[in-house]
């Protein structure tokens, strides 16, 4: 059996997840390939697909004509469409948005044309929805990273944005411009998957599941439940003190962690936790962000912004540095951070949200907080740091393992498989 694994890009939580699934199932010599629109680095059996090139001459007198404007310094700014001038009247804050269209023909690709079985994973950009799925002959399973493939647009619907002086999350109140726009591209995709019978669905959570089953047309696709798999030869419980004198961290401080790409995006409530530390007012707490730094947050003394980190080896020290990961999501599916967390042994404070409960056992391996809102969230810290969990390091670990391995996922996925081309 040949597998196509197809991802936008090999960077990204999404494209994480894609490649330690890749991985998973070559180190049980399953013959399968990666394919990519954006490639980073050198993955086994990865590959690089370019997008459709016009030679039409219509397109060549075009080109011709823009390169003679330029050099005449004639050219004009040129008009934004519709689609461009929608995304940048969006809201700050938002996650991002994408159509259902591009200039990649997947199924021109030979990988394409020798698997068996296609694995979808976060195709926006990449995947253009009514030439692929009038033209694809092959079983598909897709799996939903985030909410895309079935919505208007948008990544997550985002029912929050801001928060309120009380500390809680805003509601938010979509405009008459996003709720017809949500219908026409949700339309357009209905209509492209309208006669497709060989779509199954992988959802990563419990609230994912719920969130597909609740439409009418994308819910009639068999669905399966397979969360992320991890290696759990690179996350791994690590000496704690050694750690924090490679990161730099005092031994005595009480360190709380966060971990995102996008540090300030409405929908990870990063501005949620930075409230309730505040409210803490314990001196030996300390804060040990990572992401992309931001001058704003140089102003507090219990913040250190250490920067993006890239090695998988060097993050498995910073959750060992810490005594607590708190992911103050306001919607999310099932983080890699989370996952990474309970793999090296440290316990997780979340909210009561998306596939954050499938993770986190309250009072066992973390805490969840009893609403979304900056006080419930630093009475959870507090509540951590005044009696801690009920399991050790070792534990935490343990449970995590059997659950969240990268083999345990790999197992899961080639039952799928087998089980389509059976």
């Amino acid at each position: 059996m040949k597998l196509l694994l197809i991802n936008t890009s090999d960077i990204g939580g999404a494209g994480k997840a894609c490649v330690r699934l890749h991985q998973g199932l070559l180190s049980m010599n399953v013959d399968a390939k990666l394919l990519l629109a954006k490639k980073t680095a050198n993955h086994e059996n990865s590959f690089l697909l370019k997008p459709k090139e016009d030679h039409s001459l219509k397109n060549k007198i075009k080109k011709k004509s823009i390169k003679i404007l330029r050099e005449l310094k004639l050219l004009k700014t040129p008009k934004k469409t519709k689609e461009q001038l929608f995304v940048e009247n969006r809201a700050l804050g938002l996650e991002l948005y994408s159509f259902p269209n591009s200039n990649y023909d997947i199924t021109e690709s030979p990988l394409y044309k020798q698997a068996d079985i296609i694995n979808l994973h976060w195709v926006s950009g990449f995947i253009d929805y009514e030439s692929f799925f009038k033209k694809n002959t092959k079983p598909v399973v897709w799996t939903l990273h985030d909410m895309n493939p079935f919505t208007g647009g948008e990544h997550y619907k985002e029912t929050f944005l801001g928060i309120d002086e009380n500390g809680f999350p805003k509601k938010r109140v979509l405009t008459n411009e996003e709720i017809l726009q949500f219908k026409k591209i949700l339309n357009l995709k209905k209509e492209a998957l309208s006669q497709v019978k060989n779509l199954h669905f992988v959802t990563l959570s419990d609230w994912m599941t719920y969130e597909l089953q609740q439409s009418d047309f994308f819910g009639k696709f068999p669905v399966h439940k397979i969360p992320n798999g991890i290696s759990s030869k690179v996350f791994k419980p690590r000496d704690k003190r050694y750690s924090r004198e490679l990161l730099n961290i005092p031994l005595d401080k009480k360190v709380i962690l966060f971990v995102a790409d996008l540090i300030h995006a409405n929908r990870k409530g990063f501005k949620f936790l930075v409230e309730a530390i505040n409210k803490l007012e314990q001196e030996n707490v300390q804060l040990f962000v990572i992401g992309n730094k931001n001058e704003s947050l140089y102003n507090f003394k219990n913040i250190i912004q250490y920067g993006v980190v890239k090695d998988d080896r060097l993050l498995s020290s910073i959750y060992s540095a810490a005594d607590v990961f708190v992911i103050p999501s306001l919607m999310d599916n099932l983080p890699n951070t989370v996952l990474e967390s309970l793999l090296c042994g440290t316990p997780v404070i979340g909210y009561p949200i998306g596939g954050i409960p499938d993770m986190v056992s309250h009072g066992e391996n973390g805490l969840i907080s009893e609403s979304v809102s900056v006080d419930a969230l630093a009475n959870s810290i507090n509540q951590f740091l005044s009696n801690g969990v009920l399991f050790s390091t070792e534990e935490i670990r343990k449970q995590a393992v059997i659950k969240y391995d990268d083999k345990v996922q790999a197992k899961n996925y080639m039952r799928l498989f087998k089980s389509l081309v059976n």
